[in-house]
């Protein structure tokens, strides 16, 4: 689960990296500190959605709760807290050695996360969780890391940190994003009945599963779309991160599953797992090829 924390930074370490930046460089120690920050910052939002789901009931019948494993959310509850404060203490660090605009940027991206699952808000449970997602792991996370990770060249003078810059964060993140949100969006596919049974209007749950299903191919779509339009629209990438579209194939296992099974839940647990291999493998490659690509000069 934890690759869906980790892609912001590895994108914006890929767009810093790219030889056309010769203007920034990638800070490598604070790419370190910015992922463990990160992995830390999820792990807290993981345990408190499961905190939180205990709490209404929803997840009695979800083997991968860690509530219903240990027995303890008590436990689980002290142990999100201690992960949320190591984070938020390592994302000071990279803060301090760049811009406090990473940890605003962190912090609001955290409290969209509590928006999603945290009462009273719970907005999860009304369908807004995916677009909470997006959001937080695609222009907040990337503006972060942008800013967190990068500096000014040596010999240019320039104010702490890397690029403040949204609308880049929101197009360097977008792709990467959408992929993360189609994890969200395939972990309620065996769960449709438990969400009715306790108030929550997923997105599968309004659309129903079959109308569900056939969006996946439509989301697998969108997010390379993003990546790779930009390549003949304006210039905006190298054509080396044409590479993305190599993670195709990773989806196809997702969209025959779904497609087939998609009401039967017993059989599509592992869909979501399935989506993470997708989002994984994408954007490691998209991050790859805007590393790697000579960036066009204007005429």
């Amino acid at each position: 689960m934890y690759g869906v924390a980790v892609m912001p930074a590895l994108v914006a370490a890929g767009w810093l990296l790219g030889p056309g930046r010769a203007a920034w460089r990638l800070q490598l120690q604070q790419l370190v500190v910015f992922l463990l920050a990160a992995v830390l910052l999820l792990a807290w939002e993981n345990l408190c959605n499961d905190y939180f789901d205990a709490q209404t009931g929803i997840d009695i019948r979800k083997p991968h709760s860690v509530i219903q494993l240990t027995g303890a959310p008590g436990m689980v509850f002290v142990v999100a807290q201690v992960c949320c404060l190591l984070g938020l203490v390592l994302m000071a660090r990279v803060a301090m050695a760049s811009s406090w605009w990473a940890l605003v940027l962190v912090l609001a991206a955290c409290c969209c996360g509590y928006l999603y699952q945290g009462p009273p808000f719970r907005l999860g449970y009304q369908g807004l969780g995916e677009p909470l997602c997006w959001l937080a792991f695609g222009p907040l996370a990337t503006a972060a890391a942008l800013v967190g990770l990068g500096a000014p060249a040596p010999g240019l003078e320039g104010g702490g940190g890397g690029p403040l810059d949204l609308f880049l964060a929101g197009q360097l993140g977008c792709g990467p994003a959408l992929a993360t949100t189609l994890v969200l969006f395939c972990s309620h596919f065996h769960q449709v009945e438990d969400d009715v049974a306790h108030g929550k209007r997923s997105p599968v749950q309004r659309l129903g599963t079959a109308r569900a299903a056939a969006l996946v191919p439509c989301l697998v779509a969108l997010v390379l779309l993003a990546e790779v339009v930009p390549v003949a629209w304006g210039r905006v990438w190298p054509a080396t991160t044409l590479v993305a579209l190599a993670s195709l194939p990773a989806a196809f296992p997702l969209i025959r599953l779904l497609a087939r099974r998609h009401n039967q839940p017993e059989r599509i647990g592992h869909g979501k797992f399935l989506a993470l291999r997708f989002q994984m493998v994408n954007g490691v490659l998209f991050a790859g090829g805007l590393a790697l690509g000579r960036w066009p000069v204007a005429s």
